[in-house]
């Protein structure tokens, strides 16, 4: 039992300090959570490109709001991969784990988004 208690000791103090340096904005959380507004942007793009996709008069302008879609997406996805990847710890440890997260699944979506506008208006144009 003695032991135990020797060894938990260490653990629970790290946890207090990784919990402590956690708080505020870090580099990690910045940089996660832009990724996460950049895929965000793309989404948005893409889903008012693919709402407008139906008119024929504004098919170079929604090959572009595909493209501006896709090009969002990819940056937020690299950037939320990225994130993720350097991560040294897990959610609540200041490295933006969750945002990149986030970036991640919303990247995939703004490409498929983009890319869903893109073949429409290709097909239609």
């Amino acid at each position: 039992m003695a032991v135990q208690s020797v060894l938990a000791a260490p653990a629970a103090v790290h946890i207090a300090v990784q919990s402590a340096a956690a708080t505020g904005l870090t580099s990690g959380r910045l940089v996660g959570t832009t990724a996460a507004v950049v895929a965000l942007a793309g989404v948005v793009i893409g889903g008012l490109a693919l709402a407008r996709s139906t008119d024929r008069s504004a098919i170079g302008n929604r090959r572009n709001r595909a493209l501006m879609a896709l090009a969002a997406g990819l940056v937020g996805l690299a950037m939320g991969v990225v994130n993720l990847a350097v991560a040294d710890g897990g959610p609540g440890t200041g490295n933006g784990v969750i945002a990149g997260a986030i970036a991640l699944a919303l990247g995939l979506i703004a490409l498929a988004l983009g890319g869903l506008t893109l073949t429409r208006a290709q097909r239609t144009g």
